[in-house]
């Protein structure tokens, strides 16, 4: 297809999806970017209390916490308590809590909703998509078969079942 004013927003064989709600967030909304006073949400985050920063657990070096621009229902960050920006800065607890969270995130939400897989993932640096790149933190988001149904390509809306707060007091009581 060529790149014509006709052509503009027409499916093509890519398959792409569209998300224009989150243009606000990409462009610094609640992230600390150069130029914004943003503070970094990860070490404001555990200055809260458990239930209104949606912290689910907290651990010696890092905790978990429900995402707040979720991708699925249960998905969560496990964020260091340390203000570094890469795996490779971080102490080897640091590291193995990190992994030790992320399994028992893992065992935790398929206990509470019986997702069919995972994805886990952190990106390194803000050319990879990292929201907060200056904050290390590690995602993991249940998966369901179609659980990307038509809602957010045709309605442009994703369909969360369960508010955050309600979700993080599963997680947090099967913890």
């Amino acid at each position: 297809m060529s790149n014509s004013i006709d052509g503009v927003g027409m499916p093509d064989g890519w398959q792409r999806l569209w998300a224009p709600h989150r243009l606000d967030y990409l462009r610094g909304e609640n992230r600390p970017l150069d130029g914004n006073d943003v503070a970094c949400p990860f070490c404001r985050i555990p200055t809260l209390k458990d239930e209104e920063g949606l912290i689910v657990h907290r651990g010696s070096n890092a905790y978990v916490v429900m995402n707040l621009y979720p991708y699925n229902p249960g998905h969560l960050l496990i964020c260091t308590y340390r203000h570094v920006p890469d795996l490779t800065d971080l102490s080897d607890e640091e590291r193995n809590e990190i992994s030790a969270l992320t399994a028992h995130a893992m065992t935790t939400i398929r206990k509470v909703s019986q997702p069919e897989g995972f994805n886990l993932g952190m990106n390194q640096g803000a050319i990879s998509g990292a929201g907060v790149a200056q904050h290390i933190h590690q995602h993991v988001v249940p998966r369901w078969s179609g659980d990307a149904n038509f809602m957010p390509i045709i309605g442009k809306t994703k369909v969360l079942p369960q508010l955050l707060h309600l979700t993080r007091d599963e997680i947090a009581a099967a913890w």
